[in-house]
């Protein structure tokens, strides 16, 4: 069973994303980069900010994450970064490289599809 963590720009999270919504509904529909699930059995296990700019805190970040979660025997398999890091993180490669050196998780770019084409349309 893969178990899906996903993480998100600590600011947008903070101040603009209302609880992340897309990316939950995202999952649970399997749209967007969550469509390789469809067939799958996937569970999301944990929704996660990098840290702050310029994505420094993502270690001990990741860190807790192994912490807390070890009573429950749960540890991510797949890592999604999501469209607020995804499309708009000028840090996007370094936090995706941090990932990958201190987790060895496969990091998947993207989530939900759901991002407006314009906002004055």
């Amino acid at each position: 069973m893969e178990k899906i963590l996903i993480i998100g720009c600590k600011n947008t999270m903070d101040d603009v994303c209302i609880a992340c919504s897309r990316c939950l509904v995202g999952f649970n529909r399997r749209e967007g980069a969550f469509e390789e699930y469809k067939k799958a059995d996937a569970e999301l296990i944990g929704l996660l900010g990098c840290g702050g700019c310029p994505g420094a805190g993502i270690a001990p970040r990741l860190a807790q994450v192994k912490l807390w979660n070890a009573p429950m025997k749960e540890k991510p398999t797949r890592i999604h970064l999501a469209p607020c890091i995804a499309s708009h993180c000028p840090y996007k490669e370094d936090i995706i490289e941090k990932i990958k050196k201190l987790s060895g998780i496969d990091v998947v770019t993207g989530t939900h599809p759901y991002l407006p084409e314009k906002i004055f349309a």
